[in-house]
């Protein structure tokens, strides 16, 4: 394996599913938390990765929302969104689609106008100085209720940054029914904005039926339970609607009992276009490189076939005709002088 890690370190990848928040490194959010004392968050990078174990799903959400808690001003966000470019640039990420909760931050006071500014800010100065490609997708919280999903869809329309391509629902799914974002989706969608609701994490396949059928669906958050209903997976098949597949996410948070268990397998085998994806890396002692080797453990894939799981992200991409060729043709480069050695 040392040589299929040393080749997935210098694949060039795309990643779909990976949250603003969720992707503060330990060193980032001791920052915050240090710029913040009444948090309840640690200070020390260390004591960071016993408080980032968790119980349950719903542990897992009390947590992140505590670290959401920490990002409070307009240089709290700059300082996270550029900061995590620099980790993709060190796994030679070369394009990514940044899931943002603004709702999160302008209710606990972040002026919405500074917001915008601050991840823009960010975007452009990771693409000049880390050679990193970051497209925004706004998420509802799904546990905050319609009054967030009203906002988002404002934020996302009336507010709308360069970067923004797509329109997301996150947070929990059990007690929070996809049908009653649809009017959200809606707006989204007429705005030209990408539908791409997290669906079948922790709930069954009528989720995800949900997510297309309600809210247009055009890749699928996580879609774990998929593999339950062969209909849907021949259905996300045929309209080469994506999953995006987060392995050690899943483990973590319980929605999968361990890896060996993973439906991706059953994913693969049923022809639907699969992406793998970090999710919440920190908080999961993981990154993108390290999913890649599990896929490659789970999917019994050498070097060619994890090319192919890269250019998959490529396909499933908000990126325009021109940067997906560019960068499904660098793919192919590194992977011919790689195997040519």
């Amino acid at each position: 394996m040392s040589d299929l890690h040393a080749f997935i370190a210098g694949l060039p990848k795309a990643e779909l599913h990976v949250h603003h928040v969720g992707s503060a490194s330990p060193r980032i959010v001791a920052e915050l938390a240090s710029r913040h004392p009444d948090s309840k968050v640690p200070t020390d990078p260390e004591a960071l990765a016993d408080y980032f174990v968790f119980t349950d799903f719903a542990h897992f959400i009390e947590v992140y929302l505590s670290v959401v808690d920490l990002v409070r001003t307009p240089e709290d966000v700059r300082l996270l969104t550029y900061e995590v470019a620099r980790d993709m640039a060190r796994q030679n990420i070369r394009y990514a689609e940044l899931t943002i909760t603004p709702y999160s931050s302008t209710r606990r006071g972040i002026d919405e106008h500074a917001f915008m500014a601050a991840i823009e800010d960010a975007r452009k100065a990771a693409e000049a100085e880390l050679g990193v490609v970051l497209r925004w997708c706004f998420d509802i919280p799904g546990e905050a209720g319609l009054e967030a999903a009203a906002e988002t869809a404002r934020l996302a329309v009336d507010l709308r940054p360069e970067g923004l391509v797509s329109f997301g629902l996150g947070g929990p799914e059990i007690g929070v029914p996809r049908p009653q974002f649809k009017p959200y989706f809606d707006q989204a969608r007429a705005a030209g904005l990408h539908s791409v609701p997290h669906a079948g994490e922790t709930t069954g396949p009528e989720t995800i039926w949900d997510a297309v059928r309600e809210l247009g669906a055009v890749r699928i958050g996580h879609g774990t339970s998929a593999t339950k209903d062969p209909e849907l997976l021949a259905y996300l098949a045929e309209h080469r609607i994506a999953l995006e597949v987060c392995p050690t996410s899943n483990i973590a948070t319980r929605a999968v009992a361990d890896l060996d268990a993973h439906p991706v397998k059953e994913m693969v085998a049923a022809g639907v276009l699969v992406t793998i994806n970090s999710d919440d890396p920190p908080m999961f002692g993981s990154d993108l490189n390290n999913e890649y080797a599990v896929a490659a453990r789970l999917l019994d894939l050498d070097e060619r076939g994890l090319a192919q799981l890269a250019k998959n992200a490529v396909e499933a991409s908000f990126l325009d005709a021109a940067g997906k060729a560019a960068l499904a043709d660098e793919i192919d480069t590194y992977t011919a002088a790689w195997l040519a050695r």
